[in-house]
């Protein structure tokens, strides 16, 4: 019991330092997202969790609006460098693993 009590106040800690830099971030990326093709800057997709629980995961979005949903044969998502449905952005993005925010 203590065990996760005391993990919980770590994760909000650390949560608590990590978000300024999280907000910078998000005030440099986030308009470029936006006026590259004027959506939604997020992209958000349910998630299966701990003990089955779903929940819904936020990352920026690094597709153009309304790109089609390509899977490979195995059903897997299609995920190429050179993906026509990536934006200049995204592409950034996608490399340098930018921004995935859990919400549960």
């Amino acid at each position: 019991m203590y065990k996760n009590f005391f993990k919980r106040i770590f994760d909000l800690i650390l949560a608590l330092i990590a978000l300024p830099f999280w907000f910078i971030i998000l005030i440099i990326i986030g308009p470029i997202i936006y006026f590259q093709d004027k959506g939604s800057i997020f992209y958000n997709a349910p998630r299966l969790g701990k003990d089955g629980k779903v929940f819904k995961m936020y990352k920026f979005r690094s597709m153009k609006m309304n790109a089609p949903d390509l899977r490979n044969n195995d059903g897997s998502t299609f995920n190429a460098e050179d993906d026509p449905r990536l934006t200049k952005i995204g592409k950034f993005i996608r490399k340098t693993s930018l921004m995935k925010h859990h919400s549960y």
